[in-house]
């Protein structure tokens, strides 16, 4: 993907190292986010919580219907964001898709007489808070409705290379793609409508809603792929749908040696994942990405 002379995002910040350390959850952390799903869904969800933190676009609170997390103090460098941006590549690649996307969603939003208001990207390294708890680099990238931000570290590039084998600079911006869908849609009010329904249901409910709004946060980023076209190179899309295949429910608790269980999906199957991204990739049309009316099997 060519972004070498797009400019940079100055709604970036770089979280200060060890940030997370003590924090997340009221002082519990990861075991106290266990102890929640657990009590909830049982060790079956505690499995699929795990699984689905080594994916990006896990938001896990908005699985257990309880209260909000008491919102914690993200320390920063204090660092300028160009300073942020010119850490390492992986730094400023992630500033100009960002940038690319603040301004693909900008137009969406003023074609229809709206007005876009942007994500900041939190970096950290290994261990960070959020408005929505800890941080940590096993959770994958992850977008916090509280403080509207997308968190990230870019070691999860490594993870779609290495343990995913979806490597590639369109797949990582697809990652980050995603999550800002996830922030069109808390923009939207469809993150809130997603929320309550989830409380209103069941385990198998709540996680069927959670696969709809993963799934049109892919489109999302496939409509901000379309935006895009001529800054794609010959195999970016199939990078893409390489890594969306890659991180289908279904393959991930395959390769993790379990039979797939429908009812706990909260991303969708491969198969889902690679044909919304492809959907809002081929029509560049956000009305085209309405996961929640019918079947997600078209």
């Amino acid at each position: 993907m060519r972004l070498d002379d797009y400019r940079e995002s100055e709604n970036v910040e770089q979280q200060q190292a060890g940030g997370g350390s003590g924090g997340g959850f009221g002082g519990g952390g990861l075991g106290l986010l266990f102890g929640l799903v657990g009590s909830r869904f049982g060790l079956g969800g505690i499995v699929v919580l795990v699984i689905g933190m080594m994916l990006f676009g896990m938001n896990p609170l908005s699985l257990l219907g309880g209260g909000q997390p008491a919102q914690q103090q993200v320390r920063t460098t204090g660092q300028t964001p160009a300073q942020v941006c010119a850490a390492d590549p992986a730094h400023r690649f992630s500033c100009r898709v960002l940038a690319s996307t603040e301004d693909t969603w900008g137009a969406i939003f003023q074609a229809s007489g709206q007005r876009y208001t942007p994500t900041t990207l939190s970096f950290y390294s290994q261990n960070g808070v959020s408005g929505c708890g800890a941080a940590q680099s096993a959770m994958g990238p992850f977008y916090c409705p509280t403080d509207k931000k997308v968190y990230l570290d870019t070691s999860f590039f490594h993870e779609l290379t290495n343990r995913f084998h979806a490597g590639g600079d369109f797949a990582q911006a697809y990652v980050i793609a995603h999550e800002v869908g996830h922030h069109v849609q808390d923009l939207t009010g469809i993150a809130d409508k997603v929320r309550q329904g989830q409380q209103s249901g069941d385990e198998a409910h709540a996680n069927a809603l959670q696969v709809r709004m993963e799934l049109q946060a892919d489109c999302y980023a496939g409509v901000w792929a379309q935006h895009n076209r001529d800054r794609l190179d010959p195999g970016d899309v199939e990078e893409g749908l390489r890594a969306a295949n890659a991180i289908g429910d279904d393959t991930l608790q395959k390769s993790a040696g379990r039979v797939p269980v429908p009812d706990s999906f909260t991303h969708g199957t491969s198969a889902e994942r690679v044909a919304w991204l492809r959907r809002g990739i081929d029509s560049g049309d956000v009305a085209q990405c309405d996961t929640f009316s019918g079947s997600i099997d078209r």
